[in-house]
């Protein structure tokens, strides 16, 4: 299911053109979001989605949460992360697994600056741990705006799931993220030389995610090695701090995500989180033998969950 779900033709009727518009995270450092708005924005809910690892605001998991989110009503915004959807250039920074700032920084903005009243923000695998990570470190402050969280196989226990990637089994997956790794941080060396070396030798000794991580992720933004970044950059350590609706799906047969990880105390002894984990489905993949709605079956759920906690909907459906 991982590759096939990446791999149907899938159309978006409800895909309108989007405004884009740069979120400043910190200082010097911007994300791209294409922002699909209702008419009169401020009276709808509002969805924020953000892609894993490598992939972007044109991922089809993306594209097809949005059409749905769209359809039913909602503001939506295809979040790119750093670097991500040729956007190396507004950052002098890497991306890396610990950034849940930027997404505080995105949800703060709107709610404050443009006074949405109710936002829910998805993110998938990489994403779903940025997503948790900032709702565990907003703790019992969340902004009120923040109706709920949903992370779709969310790597969370970096510590966990990083042997899994590079394992034997998982070459292909493997080749693929450390190609693209090494790709994207050429890209970066050729816009910043001065904060980038491209050293060959080094490049091609690096043959897994760890490696990478290793040299490139840790010195790049002062871990000690991999092991301190993925100890440090892991929602695992807060999840146990949510305070707003959360749900996470996951698949039992996850080739890349150990289903140990959701079985943690910090997690399951959560009230606010809402575990959903069929034993199939693969990576991000959830492809359902059933047609419509359903065919899809992670977006189904994420639009299930974001319309049972949107008071705003509530209210139009009893008026």
């Amino acid at each position: 299911m991982t590759l096939v779900a990446s791999r149907l033709p899938r159309r978006f009727p409800y895909l309108t053109p989007p405004s884009d518009r740069l979120f400043e995270v910190e200082p010097g450092s911007r994300i791209l979001g294409h922002c699909h708005w209702q008419q009169q924005p401020r009276r709808h809910s509002t969805l924020i989605l953000v892609h894993g690892l490598e992939g972007s605001t044109e991922s089809l998991y993306v594209l097809g949460c949005a059409n749905k989110a769209l359809a039913a009503g909602f503001n939506v915004i295809r979040l790119n992360q750093r670097n991500c959807g040729s956007t190396e250039h507004l950052t002098p920074t890497l991306y890396n697994s610990g950034l849940s700032g930027d997404f505080r920084a995105v949800v703060l903005e709107l709610a404050e600056r443009d006074l949405l009243p109710e936002i829910f923000i998805s993110g998938w695998s990489m994403g779903g741990n940025l997503v948790l990570k900032m709702a565990g470190e907003f703790g019992d402050a969340p902004p009120p705006a923040l109706r709920g969280v949903v992370g779709v196989c969310p790597s969370f226990d970096l510590e966990t799931s990083a042997p899994v990637c590079d394992a034997k089994e998982n070459r292909f997956y493997r080749w693929h993220f450390v190609r693209n790794l090494k790709k994207r941080y050429g890209i970066k060396a050729r816009l910043f030389p001065e904060r980038y070396r491209l050293n060959g030798d080094v490049l091609d000794r690096i043959r897994t995610i760890r490696d990478f991580d290793d040299v490139i992720t840790a010195p790049n933004f002062g871990y000690r090695d991999a092991a301190d970044y993925y100890h440090h950059a892991s929602a695992i350590r807060v999840v146990a701090d949510i305070r707003v609706p959360t749900l996470v799906l996951t698949a039992q047969d996850d080739p890349l995500i150990p289903f140990e990880s959701f079985q943690k105390p910090q997690l399951t002894g959560n009230p606010r989180i809402t575990l959903v984990a069929p034993e199939s489905g693969g990576h991000c993949g959830f492809v359902s033998c059933h047609d419509g709605g359903e065919r899809f079956w992670a977006e189904a759920r994420i639009m299930e969950f974001c319309r049972e906690h949107s008071e705003l909907l509530k209210r139009k459906q009893g008026s």
